[in-house]
């Protein structure tokens, strides 16, 4: 029976069949195990959580028992980065934490196993979440779901690869840049990145403190609104955390097109995009209007200097967060070293790869004496500018659009030896961090045959409208894979 479970159906439904005792979440779990396994080539998972079945069968005896569970026995995965505990560890696929055996969990984790979803596996990423293609992993590259010649995109690559691949119902990612919605956008799957704080951060690998974002990869809006109405809501171990909408995400209609106002902002549709992917955001654009929505250009001037802002604020914060593996408290620590000094240096030089050495150099020298207010305190007022642009948008239009990725997933190693070339893949994702609203990246089609995103983005604390207008435009584009 397992091997028959279509692991793409609608949470809710998969949910109702454990709840109704049609198929237990055993069953579940087993079909996931099993689809891991025959696509294990694809290199999507770190870890198999070796208590998925013993959890699962615990699931059952609570729905046995009369237990109400939204998601009842749905397996999932999480991206490497989350801290797991019980016999599973925590790498953030960087050899500096192997292996690493966490002592908590954070919320988003503990409201998902309390709904009845299973943990079955944690997933590849870029080691600490830094990068667009999940090539900078220690462990060896995911490989695309549709071209397995191609990446997967970034950071959350094993995530959305995971997925597309029916290997899990729904996946956990983090968001500093885009590394939900990029990797979605490669994958053919739904991104949601929420409002920054409306998900607690705690129990996971800080990259960017001020920018960092869970949030889910699924296969439909109402999928994400689900999950998000779960792992949604403040928690005291999060300072950052904010409180959820008292109306929850879960079960938002479809929302009325008609009169809709979106703002398509010009910057994400200049040079360097695909023609393909400008053609298939203007037919969306079309079909919205058709539909009564009314649709404008609009500039945003700000997000052209987003990119290097967020390339100067992130590995700031990256090279403060990274300052805690120090080859003594936890993680790997040199055997060759003969003094402290030895063992900060060569834990250090041993255990983190390139990109993440690259980063703490590049923060590290732009909070220096003399170029703190040359590099940080100037990106931090581009920060301040893109806010206010954004503010000024929102105050006119009530979402704003543009496609998530200017090119479908390049090959495997094609931009792995030119970091400015991989960073040039965050160019559309990059602002709505640095501002801190929520956006959804949809399946829009393809271009070449790869799949391509949409990107709706909302005000902060809009999520509710987020996913109102993001079902409408789903049932707008229909079946994506057959654009």
């Amino acid at each position: 029976m397992a091997k028959m479970i279509d692991l793409k159906r609608p949470l809710a439904e998969l949910a109702a069949l454990v709840q109704s005792g049609e198929v237990t979440a055993a069953a579940l779990v087993q079909a996931s195990l099993d689809q891991i396994a025959a696509t294990q080539d694809f290199h999507t998972v770190l870890e198999i959580n070796p208590d998925a079945l013993a959890q699962a069968e615990d699931v059952d005896r609570r729905v046995a028992a009369g237990e109400l569970l939204s998601l009842a026995g749905v397996p999932f995965a999480a991206k490497d980065n989350y801290l797991t505990t019980g016999r599973t560890h925590t790498t953030a696929a960087s050899h500096i934490l192997e292996p690493f055996a966490a002592p908590y969990q954070g919320p988003a984790l503990d409201r998902l196993q309390a709904a009845g979803a299973v943990m079955v596996a944690k997933l590849n990423l870029d080691a600490f979440a830094h990068g667009s293609s999940t090539e900078n992993s220690d462990f060896g590259p995911t490989k695309n779901p549709v071209d397995p010649t191609r990446v997967p995109g970034g950071s959350s690559g094993g995530s959305a690869a995971a997925v597309a691949l029916g290997q899990v119902a729904f996946a956990l990612g983090t968001d500093t840049g885009g590394s939900i919605r990029l990797p979605a956008s490669y994958c053919g799957v739904v991104g949601l990145k929420p409002t920054y704080g409306l998900v607690p951060r705690t129990g996971v690998v800080a990259m960017g403190s001020s920018t960092d974002v869970l949030g889910p990869l699924v296969n439909s809006t109402a999928d994400a609104a689900l999950v998000l109405d779960i792992m949604a809501g403040r928690d005291g171990s999060d300072a950052t955390s904010i409180e959820r909408d008292t109306k929850g995400y879960a079960n938002v209609p479809a929302g009325e097109l008609k009169g809709l106002k979106i703002g398509l902002i010009k910057e994400y549709l200049g040079d360097g995009v695909s023609p393909t992917i400008r053609a298939r955001v203007d037919e969306t654009v079309q079909q919205l209007t058709a539909r009564g929505a009314v649709v404008e250009s609009i500039s945003l001037p700000a997000t052209q200097l987003a990119l290097a802002a967020y390339y100067i604020l992130v590995p700031a914060e990256v090279s403060s967060n990274l300052a805690r593996y120090d080859g003594v408290r936890f993680g790997h620590s040199s055997a060759q070293a003969k003094d402290l000094e030895e063992t900060y240096r060569l834990s250090r030089q041993e255990g983190f790869g390139a990109e993440a050495k690259r980063r703490i150099i590049i923060g590290t020298y732009v909070l220096s004496s003399g170029y703190y207010d040359a590099y940080y305190k100037r990106a931090q007022k581009v920060r301040t500018k893109l806010i206010e642009e954004f503010e000024a948008a929102f105050a006119k239009y009530d979402l704003l659009l543009g496609p998530t990725a200017p090119t479908p997933a390049f090959p495997l190693g094609a931009k792995a030896h030119d970091p400015l070339a991989m960073y040039l893949n965050d160019v559309c994702t990059v602002a709505v961090n640095l501002v801190g609203v929520p956006a959804i990246s949809l399946p829009l089609g393809r271009d070449g045959g790869l799949p391509i995103g949409l990107q709706l983005i909302a005000p902060q604390r809009a999520e509710r409208q987020l996913f109102a207008a993001a079902a409408a435009t789903e049932a707008v584009i229909g079946d994506w894979s057959a654009r």
